[in-house]
């Protein structure tokens, strides 16, 4: 099979479509590269919707962190404290559980025990949970000058918060929350080895790469070219958020805006 056809048969497997077995034998080079980069589709979708569905909830969450009402701000603190201080192979792993629970009492859960939904609604909440306590450390450091400067021309309220106080918060927060997006498409990677079957073999791109190192008891193939795949994606999500941590900071002189750096997390 030349790679062309290769290509053809196994682009889009990982979504059900194009061959159906996978090659047993006579792993080429193009088998592992095209088969990995169609797994990375899945990590592309669990990493894009929860980073989105994320960032509004989270911003809601830091919101009520910082709210004077303590019937906000308990259940808020209580969320953020549960996400951050479990491990997210243990959220997947319990959460899973929980869902085939449901699933065995109506079959109107039915989804929820299937990776494309179960594993995005974990991922969502454990982003929401950190993004949510960047969020509050920016809120708790904007300039009080800032605030008198609304309260000084009349704001107040929403009108204060959404001109003034969230748009400083985001020009804040945006370098940390950068990080929190690429460890979280980093982490997409746990879902089907955390509880999620792949249903028809039909895994992510760390998936893909785990059933070549076990057929071809070589692992200094398939994980490398893992690695470059995620290393060109964090490539595209630090320019994507670098232009707009540019835009959040257009007003600012050139010495004062923050440049995006990346800094792993080795331990979370």
């Amino acid at each position: 099979m030349s790679c062309m056809e290769t290509f053809q048969a196994y682009a889009l497997r990982s979504l059900g479509y194009g061959e159906r077995l996978l090659p047993r034998s006579d792993f080429t080079l193009c088998d592992q590269f095209v088969l990995i980069g169609s797994g990375l589709l899945w990590n592309i979708y669990f990493g894009v919707l929860a980073v989105i569905s994320g960032f509004v909830f989270a911003n809601a969450l830091a919101g009520a962190k910082a709210s004077n009402n303590r019937w906000l701000r308990g259940p808020a603190n209580g969320f953020i404290f549960v996400f951050r201080g479990s491990p997210l192979f243990i959220q997947f792993f319990f959460a899973y559980f929980l869902f085939l629970t449901l699933k065995s009492t109506s079959p109107i859960f039915d989804a929820l025990s299937s990776a494309w939904l179960g594993a995005l609604i974990v991922l969502f909440l454990n982003t929401s949970a950190y993004s949510a306590e960047i969020f509050y450390g920016a809120l708790r450091s904007i300039p009080k000058g800032d605030i008198e400067a609304a309260d000084a021309y009349g704001l107040a309220g929403w009108a204060r918060f959404r001109r003034v106080m969230w748009p400083t918060m985001m020009r804040l927060a945006w370098p940390a929350y950068t990080n929190e997006a690429i460890f979280l498409f980093h982490a997409t990677t746990l879902v089907f080895f955390s509880g999620f079957p792949a249903w028809r073999q039909q895994g992510d791109a760390l998936y893909y790469a785990s059933y070549f190192a076990d057929k071809t008891f070589n692992p200094f193939v398939p994980y490398p070219i893992l690695a470059m795949y995620f290393i060109l994606l964090t490539l595209v999500i630090i320019l994507t958020f670098g232009a707009i941590n540019t835009r959040l900071n257009r007003h600012l002189p050139q010495e004062r805006r923050k440049k995006i750096r990346y800094r792993p997390q080795v331990i979370r």
